[in-house]
């Protein structure tokens, strides 16, 4: 299986510290938010306040002799403009169709139609606040009234001063790049106990990757240690408990298949003596079966049959059970690949029935015996299960790495491997039909085959040819002294 690529652009450790990271970037950013808003708010009322109050009593303070000509009306925007205090006034009055103003300055944008209205409707005065020519203004006006002892009267004089609030927002300018610079060493400052924080969650979790390695790698006592009551210890008590589980049920398992090979290699070592008694009987009736009755005879050469099958289903039960318990080795030599194949096909009397490609002057190290026992099999397979000729094929060739390898094929010409057999096709008495009952082989032998591949450190595969047909293929080490 594909081992996942791990957090290709994010690992585990970055998101935690991003999200501390984040979390303390918006609460630093909404902190200094909602701290600029008050500020913001608490300056600009203190100045407007201070304005409104200082600018009504200056109008208050103004003896006003009614009615007004254009000079005293310009006289007094210059005076109530002379009088301010801490910011620059600039003053504009309106007296029916009169106006005058304490500077040149125009009006537009600055005092506004509703400011215009506001003022005339309250006898308290008004203020706005407004932006012309790119600048903050702060404009109030202020109606002058008298009172003649039945209530205070307009008397139609509407006084203006705009001052302007570039001081106020400069100070707010200079608070919000102090906040802006102060969050930069904020963030570092949080980077610190972020990473603590990562390494404290990731540190148990590396653990749980490095435990479930060993797991996997067959180390089943491998355990965590517990710490602390969160969940990360609640984890590792849980991994623990489920290791300690699978410790057991496994060592159940091993002891039931020691149990298991133990049982299969004792009956057939048991029955290896009596085997060879029925066989020696058997041999000697096969001699005599010409002179009987002739159901006599057929029953004897069925005989004969089925204690040969058994006898060889013994022996590859002893050889399967070797490899189970390790008992196998080889017996390196080195030998000439051509005249190994064939005295195995002569030995069988297949030399009639089997194609052959042997170059000459292919030379091995590897184990005779094993080597004849797996060029039978695959051979008897094909003629058993295939169909005629049968070929056997020996070539030599090199891996990825260079290293030079030695591929023998066997390959029939009948119809090939089921798709649903393949993945199968070397175990243990698979039979690729269910409803045959009986075989002429043992069912062992291609399991046989590939653990005497596996021994000599080979693969062993097995496909349908595209030119039909089943095609076997042992690739061993092309080993030499």
């Amino acid at each position: 299986m594909r081992r996942p690529r791990l957090a290709a652009r994010f690992g585990l450790r970055t998101r935690l510290v991003a999200a501390f990271l984040f979390v303390a970037a918006v609460s630093a950013a909404a902190t200094a938010a909602l701290t600029y808003r008050e500020a913001r708010s608490a300056i600009l009322q203190q100045t407007q306040d201070t304005a409104v109050a200082q600018f009504r009593d200056r109008v208050g303070a103004q003896g006003i002799t009614l009615p007004l000509d254009p000079t005293t009306l310009r006289e007094m925007c210059l005076a109530l403009a002379r009088q301010g205090k801490s910011h620059t006034w600039t003053v504009f009055a309106e007296y029916g169709t009169l106006r005058a103003s304490s500077s040149d300055r125009p009006t537009s944008g600055v005092i506004t139609p509703e400011l215009r209205a506001a003022t005339r409707a309250n006898a308290h005065g008004s203020f706005q606040r407004v932006v012309s020519g790119g600048r903050p203004w702060l404009t109030v006006g202020m109606p002058t009234v008298f009172d003649r002892g039945d209530g205070r009267q307009p008397t139609g004089l509407v006084v203006y001063a705009v001052m302007p609030l570039s001081t106020e927002e400069a100070n707010i300018a200079a608070m919000v790049t102090a906040a802006r610079d102060g969050a930069v060493p904020a963030l570092l400052v949080a980077l610190v106990p972020a990473l603590l924080a990562a390494r404290s969650v990731l540190r148990p979790v590396r653990e749980l990757r490095r435990a479930a390695a060993g797991i996997g790698r067959g180390e089943l006592d491998t355990r965590i240690a517990v710490r602390g009551s969160d969940e990360l210890a609640e984890l590792a008590w849980t991994f623990n408990e489920s290791s300690t589980q699978l410790q057991q049920s496994v060592e159940e398992l091993r002891r039931a298949e020691e149990r298991a090979r133990r049982f299969a290699s004792d009956v057939a070592h048991e029955l290896r003596t009596p085997l060879a008694g029925m066989l020696a009987v058997t041999e000697v009736l096969d001699e005599d079966a010409a002179a009987l009755h002739s159901d006599t005879a057929a029953a004897v050469r069925l005989i004969s049959t089925e204690t040969g099958k058994l006898a060889t289903l013994v022996e590859d039960l002893m050889e399967i059970s070797r490899f189970d318990a390790g008992a196998a080795d080889l017996h390196g030599d080195e030998v000439d690949l051509a005249e190994t194949v064939r005295k195995t096909l002569q030995a069988r009397h297949w030399e009639d029935r089997v194609r052959t490609e042997l170059p000459d002057g292919v030379r091995a190290v590897l184990d005779p015996r094993r080597f004849d026992v797996i060029v039978a099999n695959l051979v008897g397979n094909a003629l058993r299960h295939g169909a005629e000729p049968v070929t056997v094929r020996v070539r030599t060739g090199r891996d990825d790495d260079g290293a030079a390898l030695l591929v023998t094929e066997v390959q029939d010409t009948g119809p090939g491997i089921d798709a649903e057999v393949l993945p199968h096709i070397f175990d243990r008495f698979y039979k690729a039909d269910a409803a045959r009952t009986r075989s002429a082989g043992s069912g062992l032998g291609l399991a046989i085959t590939r653990e005497n591949v596996r021994l000599h450190g080979g693969t062993v595969t097995a496909v349908n040819a595209p030119s039909g047909g089943a095609l076997f293929t042992v690739t061993l080490p092309l080993g030499r002294r």
